[in-house]
């Protein structure tokens, strides 16, 4: 589609006004992690290391990202096993409730936080479960199982079915089919939906508030619980920064694989 020059100035300008609507307010947080100063200080008076020699010693933030790291690790293993059967079953069989199924496979992402949040607390506490590690997991593996499915099964309706077909014309059976055709094929959907489900655990807080009962608080929680203390901010800053990094980089790598080469049909 052809564009006049000023229709593409006008694009290039909404874009980037988009793009630093998004992002200028992690610019400041970040600024503000080497601020000398402890207060919310525009522009940063002074740089300084110290407030992150501070957050690498504090106690309750390296607690709050040991449980992030494990709920979300281990949410993510969840996801990966039940995202990948769900997308197999979905895209290669015909059943019937085959499109209601798909509905409510994605419907979690899609419902607020804190209905979702408010649903699961009433569901753990009818069935008799206490709220705690096991309920994040289950809370978390139930939204992260729709960013692998929806990876693993757009990679799917990309293959072509003759290259199993192939292999089964060869002397090939099922399981041999799967591990030196299907699988190198959908390995990195497969590693993308993980780390996007990595990334999607470790930032989430509205439905950990309803099902975290006693365990620890994750990373999330915490630079919310301290966010109100004066005495925090900066080494919440620079928390927030780090989240922020430890976010970015499992979504970059996923989008390169996403966009992975695949064979012809």
């Amino acid at each position: 589609m052809h564009l006049s020059r000023p229709a593409r100035v006008l694009l290039r300008v909404a874009a980037w006004l988009g793009l630093a609507f998004l992002y200028a307010p992690l610019v400041v947080v970040a600024a503000l992690s080497f601020n000398r100063s402890r207060n919310f200080v525009w522009p940063p008076d002074g740089f300084t290391l110290h407030w992150w020699s501070a957050a690498a010693h504090n106690q309750g933030a390296r607690d709050a990202l040991a449980v992030s790291v494990r709920l979300a690790l281990t949410a993510a293993v969840i996801a990966l096993v039940l995202g990948t059967l769900l997308a197999f079953a979905l895209q290669r069989f015909r059943f019937f409730g085959r499109e209601a199924l798909s509905f409510a496979v994605v419907l979690p992402i899609a419902l607020p936080g804190i209905v979702t949040g408010i649903a699961m607390n009433a569901g753990f506490r009818q069935v008799g479960l206490e709220l705690g590690f096991i309920t994040l997991v289950v809370a978390h593996a139930t939204f992260s199982v729709v960013v692998v499915y929806n990876n693993v099964v757009a990679r799917l309706r990309r293959l072509s079915p003759n290259l199993e077909e192939a292999s089964a014309d060869l002397g090939a059976d099922t399981f041999q089919t799967f591990r030196f055709v299907t699988f190198p094929l959908v390995r990195s959907a497969l590693l993308a939906g993980g780390l996007l489900a990595v990334a999607l655990s470790f930032d989430e807080i509205v439905v950990t508030t309803f099902t975290s009962g006693a365990t620890g608080k994750t990373l999330p929680q915490w630079i919310f619980d301290n966010l109100a203390r004066p005495n925090q901010l900066p080494v919440v800053n620079v928390v927030a920064t780090a989240v922020v990094v430890a976010s970015v980089i499992p979504v970059w790598v996923a989008q390169r694989l996403a966009g992975s080469a695949l064979p012809p049909n």
